[in-house]
């Protein structure tokens, strides 16, 4: 764990001597968080405490915090200050590589990080700070929610909700983050998932609604934490984006999605200088699709080909695993990045596919990362569990964040291209320029050719004296029909290219396409 690194204080002297030195002590105090015995426990089971978190995210000595002395006081009979019990929310900006970050992070050690033991006034103002002064928002979350004993304090009940808290304007206008370090439950749960990116530490965090108490008493069913609300679950409901090795894991995580964002949608995302040539060709592309269409490839290997080397970040690896979404770079600048994964489900667009492409296409649009998309899709899922699931209308809402995105956008067909998904490969409408490029690999078209001949073709494969040999016969025939040369013959495509070219050929597009971000971005300048 990361050595905490505490600002200068100055030794309180002169006139204001005794005011001086209670605010030494007062910070103090606050510095001492739960105490010894509530950090000890922490610290046993492996955990970081609230402020080891904060100095393990930001460069060194860059934390400033705010609302240091909030909590309550303790006076003697004569009035003077004896003991501060620091509210469990410990805030202020830092920086990351640099750059600023306002900083939201629940203290364990108090309460269990419980809301009702907080000083909402002061984690509300470090976001409506984050807000005004347009930087992203991190908030480390390891809150047990809500208690009964709020009662007790307020001598009375409140309507849920927060009035002055910009929950809804931070997400559109900066980049905002959420880590579960812990068990996150009603207000926990709301601050992690709403969030651009958010991130959960395995076995050690839950995100839910409500915890196993709750639940038992609701349902008079015994469930354990992790089963309601742990990284498997999570998978499945796509409520957290990314999982965690461990709280270091975590954090390094966040630090990696921050390098990709802009401060706020009125700043340029940082490009970094690049190491890696424009140039570089990996021979062993030309081969990365299999002749045989039965065969499927590897699309990670394919990213980590292209784009500039260790810079894919994938998010929602374990949910709608039939489309990969990730923020990468090409020759520094930053970019969003979709794939599809033949080994899931086909690379079929699927409900939960569908959730996570809209999510990765908006937020790229909002904070101006052009979108490179390596397209091998065979079109909607169907069947029955697909139409129960809504996949059509899961499908639409990918068409209308594709067409509504902002962001320079380019297109390389690697593969399949087929039906209502395979149209949603890129924005193609009003001023959109469809930038589209193609593998000789490529095949597109309303049906899939094997689909498309068993369904044409049913009786005369059926009748005849092979049939398995007639529908391969048919299948070579319009495979040839379909070849990416014919299109390209009628500039129906812009070029097919090299598989080799393509880092080469999307490291000049991006140079023009941030060009045109910069325009949209910075219009005076």
């Amino acid at each position: 764990m990361k050595k905490i690194q505490h600002p200068v204080r100055f030794t309180p002297e002169g006139e204001w001597l005794e005011e001086l030195s209670e605010l030494e002590n007062r910070r103090n105090q606050a510095l001492a968080m739960g105490g010894p015995q509530a950090l000890a426990k922490l610290h046993s089971a492996g955990r970081m405490d609230v402020r080891q978190r904060i100095h393990s995210l930001v460069d060194a000595h860059s934390f400033q915090e705010m609302g240091c002395i909030a909590g309550k006081g303790h006076q003697d009979s004569e009035g003077h200050f004896v003991q501060l019990d620091p509210t469990n929310t410990v805030t202020g900006t830092g920086r990351m590589n640099g750059r600023k970050v306002a900083i939201h992070a629940d203290d364990f050690s108090i309460r269990a990080g419980s809301s009702e033991a907080t000083v909402a006034e002061k984690w509300i103002y470090i976001e409506r700070y984050a807000h005004q002064m347009r930087m992203p928002l991190v908030r480390l979350v390891d809150s047990a929610g809500g208690s009964v004993k709020l009662l007790m304090q307020l001598g009375g009940t409140k309507i849920p909700g927060y009035p002055t808290w910009p929950a809804n304007e931070l997400l559109k206008t900066v980049p905002v983050v959420g880590v579960a370090l812990g068990s996150c439950v009603g207000l926990g749960a709301i601050k992690v998932v709403s969030s651009h990116f958010s991130v959960l530490v395995n076995e050690q965090a839950q995100v839910m609604a409500a915890g196993p108490h709750v639940v038992r008493q609701a349902y008079g069913v015994e469930i354990d934490k992790n089963d309601l609300g742990g990284h498997k679950i999570q998978r499945k409901n796509a409520v957290v984006h990314n999982e965690a090795a461990d709280e270091a894991d975590a954090l390094q995580q966040v630090q990696k999605f921050l390098s990709y964002m802009p401060r706020s949608i009125h700043h340029l995302a940082p490009v970094t200088v690049c190491d890696d040539s424009p140039n570089r060709a990996d021979d062993w592309l030309k081969d990365a699709i299999p002749k045989d269409r039965r065969q499927i490839f590897d699309p990670r290997k394919i990213l980590k080909s292209i784009f500039d080397l260790d810079t894919v970040f994938e998010i929602g690896k374990f949910q709608g695993g039939s489309v990969i979404t990730a923020l990468a770079r090409l020759n520094g600048y930053p970019v969003g990045v979709v794939i599809n994964d033949p080994k899931v489900q086909g690379g079929a667009m699927t409900v939960q596919a569908a959730y996570k492409m809209e999510r990765h296409v908006k937020m790229c649009s909002q904070f101006g990362l052009p979108i490179v998309n390596l397209v091998d899709q065979p079109g909607n899922a169907t069947g029955l569990e697909a139409e129960l699931a809504g996949t059509l209308l899961g499908a639409t809402r990918v068409g209308q964040a594709v067409h509504e995105c902002e962001s320079p956008w380019v297109s390389i067909i690697i593969r399949r291209c087929f039906g209502m998904a395979g149209g949603m490969h890129a924005p193609k409408y009003g001023e959109a320029l469809n930038h589209r490029y193609a593998w000789p690999s490529a095949r597109w078209g309303s049906i899939p050719i094997e689909g498309g001949v068993m369904a044409a073709h049913k009786t005369e494969i059926e009748t005849a004296t092979d049939p398995q040999a007639k529908r391969l016969e048919l299948e070579k025939f319009y495979l040839n029909m379909s070849s990416p040369f014919k299109t390209a013959e009628k500039f129906g495509i812009l070029d097919i290219i090299d598989p080799r070219e393509s880092r080469a050929i999307l490291c000049e597009w991006v140079e023009d396409a941030w060009e045109l971000v910069k325009i949209k971005r910075l219009p005076s300048a």
